[in-house]
């Protein structure tokens, strides 16, 4: 049997009275729905591996270019310039 975290969770009075009449719908408790409910959350959006995003993000260290060779000493101008436009 798993081991349960006690948490406080706030939810609006139509979440509570919703949640509250599905539980004695179902014979089950609030907290066993609420668990459910955070699983399939959870299986639906898997947690982005933090290497893999940095990977990702340095795959495209120089594979375009601005057309400035002064990005590095002026990227604050170039940035408010493109804005501009």
């Amino acid at each position: 049997m798993p081991s349960y975290i006690r948490t406080q969770v706030q939810l609006t009075e139509e979440q509570a009275r919703a949640l509250k009449a599905r539980a004695r719908d179902e014979e089950r408790s609030m907290a066993d729905l609420v668990r459910e409910s955070v699983s399939e959350y959870l299986a639906r959006r898997p947690a982005k591996d933090r290497r893999i995003l940095l990977d990702r993000a340095r795959s495209l260290f120089g594979r375009f270019r601005s057309g400035y060779s002064d990005v590095a000493e002026n990227h604050d101008r170039h940035l408010d310039e493109a804005y501009d436009s």
